[in-house]
């Protein structure tokens, strides 16, 4: 045990897959020290800067962003922003003195990761995909853990260094009661449930399927909760109204999670590491389709990693508009193909990821 309360930095955001297994870190290291002093380094602009606050810590800001695919002035900035981001995080190590830096990937993370590196504080990434980004292929040498959520990562990262603990996910998301669930989305007992969820920003592709199949829905007697995303939701709700008495419901943002999996017989979904990990846990039958449009393709890569173990479908998003609610149907009229799913996906479950994790950054502050 440390005489002092310890000091830890977490890193990244971008995305809610980033976001919510670093404020899982954080939740679990205040449960088990609870005078531990944390803070929080985000991209300004970017969601963590509003979620990590209403989630109870302090975050601050840099200003740094990601490369763009093509040439443009933000491009041109990038090694100065970089530069200037590293240099920031810099002066904040040293006047936080942190006893250890945690990185969950996102913009924010390689600078900090670089700074404490650089002044020998220790380091721990944890790494949610099946394909290890960029940033932290870069930075594996330097630190001194990398956490990960599925097996055969030592492609990517000195195997001396790699710990399988999974992904940081609130085990409360697999503790839903159905009967309660239905009867908080005003759902029918009597009927199947559909859950379409694109991620935190939403999902364009599954939000366009959706609507072309709502009366598909309703005439096969099919139920739905569909979360859309900020941007997509005015229209969406449009394109749902004439449905609503047929159970058809249509949502920004859920944030009772753990309802929408009870409710629901099957889930369609992206394949962010997060969305995987959760279907793994709450044991749902998935129609998995990753998103195009993300770092090297790692969500194919994600969502592979069930379909070759017979723990999900697939179903590319080029393939969406004509095949995805086909699929969807099929497996909803399909128990047998559901159970075996379920039982196979619940087998690649990492419960106890979060304890795992906060375990191994524990050991590395003790030994420094």
């Amino acid at each position: 045990m440390s005489p002092t309360p310890y000091r830890v930095i977490i890193s990244g955001g971008g995305t809610g897959g980033h976001i919510f297994p670093a404020v899982a870190i954080a939740n679990e290291l205040r449960r088990r020290q609870p005078e531990a002093e944390i803070l929080f380094v985000g991209a300004n602009g970017r969601m963590e800067m509003t979620r990590v606050p209403e989630a109870g810590y302090e975050i601050i800001g840099l200003d740094i962003s990601g490369l763009q695919r093509r040439l443009t002035p933000q491009n041109l900035l990038f090694p100065v922003r970089v530069f200037r981001s590293v240099r920031k995080a810099g002066k904040l190590l040293e006047s936080f003195r942190p006893d250890a830096v945690v990185g969950v990937g996102g913009y924010a993370s390689a600078p900090v990761l670089i700074a404490a590196t650089s002044r020998g504080i220790p380091a721990l990434i944890q790494e949610q995909n099946s394909y290890a980004g960029l940033v932290n292929k870069l930075l594996s040498r330097r630190v001194d853990r990398i956490c990960v959520a599925y097996e055969g990562m030592e492609k990517f990262f000195p195997a001396t260094k790699l710990v399988l603990t999974g992904n940081p996910v609130r085990t409360e998301i697999a503790g839903g009661s159905r009967i309660e669930a239905l009867q908080f989305f005003g759902l029918s007992p009597e009927k199947k449930t559909l859950l379409v969820v694109g991620g935190s920003l939403g999902a364009r592709t599954l939000n366009q399927a959706t609507a072309a199949a709502l009366s598909r829905l309703r005439e096969a007697g099919v139920q739905l909760i569909w979360q859309t995303g900020k941007l997509y939701y005015p229209e969406a709700q449009q394109q749902a109204a004439d449905y609503a008495e047929a159970g058809l419901k249509v949502l920004e943002f859920v944030k009772r999670m753990d309802l929408a999996y009870a409710a629901a017989d099957v889930v369609i979904s992206r394949a962010g590491a997060l969305s995987v990990s959760e279907l793994c846990l709450t044991g749902k039958p998935s129609i998995l389709v990753p998103s195009p449009n993300v770092a090297e393709d790692h969500q194919t890569k994600n969502a592979l990693a069930l379909v070759e173990r017979q723990a999900a479908l697939l179903v590319t998003d080029a393939e969406a508009p004509a095949k995805l609610y086909d699929q969807a149907l099929a497996l909803l009229a399909d128990p047998a193909r559901q159970q075996q799913l379920s039982q196979n996906v619940r087998l690649l479950a990492h419960p106890d990821a979060t304890t795992a994790i906060v375990d191994e950054l524990l050991a590395l502050m003790d030994r420094a």
